[in-house]
């Protein structure tokens, strides 16, 4: 709650105009709690640059990145209450808004990127009202990748993971998931990542690529550990009493321009990805890739997590997003 004062003293000065394209100037805001050099950051300078450029002026929009209000959870809680016009972010913090976001936090979900993008572009319909009924429309889903593990020992077999101290978001799920693998999981703000790794206070985290290079981990982690056990989503999203008073014309302009982005966005992760790995190279990370028995074990010791998932998200909404896969491997 530190940031919120800080919140509020800018989001005073903003105006949020309700009056069609060709009325005076419109201003908005987009936030995030990622720095500037991830997918993340460059989407949301992106949706600035969309937005601003389709509306030929009409719309302003002010960037707010790197946690400048606040973490996930609290600009989510600005967004919800209309403090806030846009966040740029991943799926897991949502759940403490949209309990039935949880059906993104299903483990090895999905095979590979392609079939990840095409069943999630199908399902994108199908978890907007659940978005919806908390006061927040869901705009589009992108990604920048699989997450994987970082850690200061190397880990190729399952009893590995005990004793590991890792860092995870505020996500009870991915709570549930390591410590059904055996690790000591532990929640923490994005921003005190890098000091608790330096100072011991874990000895691991899991994050995709890009969030590794990016914040410089490798200078405190050795090994990075292809885990792909989660899609890193990342998700635009705005705060539905601000679009509810929007005419049809801008919102149509809107979803366009989110849609832009999270197509752009995909083509950004993918050029990116083989340069990080190089970078961690080049610092002397291993990269360690797991074989089909030690995923295969992962899989299975996260069979309760999918079974708590199920039973909160429901087991229809499930079945959509598991269809939605299948139909995509095709």
């Amino acid at each position: 709650m530190k940031k919120l004062t800080t919140l509020t003293a800018v989001l005073c000065i903003m105006l949020f105009a309700t009056a069609a394209l060709a009325a005076p100037k419109q201003e908005f805001a987009v936030a995030n709690d990622s720095t500037d050099d991830t997918v993340t950051g460059l989407m949301t300078l992106k949706l600035k640059e969309v937005l601003e450029a389709k509306s030929k002026g009409a719309m302003k929009v002010n960037a707010f990145t790197n946690s400048q209000l606040g973490s996930d959870r609290e600009i989510t809680q600005s967004l919800q209450n209309g403090e806030l016009a846009f966040v740029v972010q991943t799926t897991a913090p949502q759940t403490n808004f949209v309990p039935k976001a949880a059906v993104f936090d299903l483990p090895n979900l999905f095979p590979n990127k392609k079939v990840a993008r095409k069943a999630l572009d199908k399902f994108q319909k199908d978890i907007e009202p659940e978005y919806a009924k908390a006061g927040i429309i869901m705009l589009g889903l992108g990604d920048q990748g699989f997450r994987v593990l970082s850690s200061n020992k190397p880990i190729t077999k399952i009893d590995d993971f005990k004793g590991l101290k890792l860092r995870t978001m505020e996500n009870k799920y991915h709570v549930q998931y390591w410590q059904a693998l055996g690790a000591n999981p532990t929640p923490l703000p994005f921003s005190e990542l890098y000091l608790a790794l330096q100072q011991g206070t874990v000895t691991g985290q899991e994050n995709p690529y890009e969030v590794i290079v990016a914040t410089k981990l490798y200078e405190v982690q050795k090994y990075v550990v292809d885990t792909n056990h989660l899609f890193h989503y990342i998700t635009i999203i705005m705060s539905k009493s601000i679009y509810d008073k929007l005419p049809a014309a801008d919102q149509k302009l809107i979803r366009d321009a989110a849609r832009e982005v999270i197509v752009w966005g995909r083509e950004q992760a993918d050029k990116r990805h083989a340069d990080r790995v190089s970078i961690l190279k080049k610092h002397n990370v291993k990269i360690i890739e797991l074989n089909e028995k030690m995923l295969g074990e992962m899989q299975a010791k996260s069979k309760p997590v999918y079974d708590n998932i199920t039973k909160a998200v429901g087991g229809d909404l499930v079945k959509k997003l598991q269809d939605a896969v299948k139909e995509s491997a095709k």
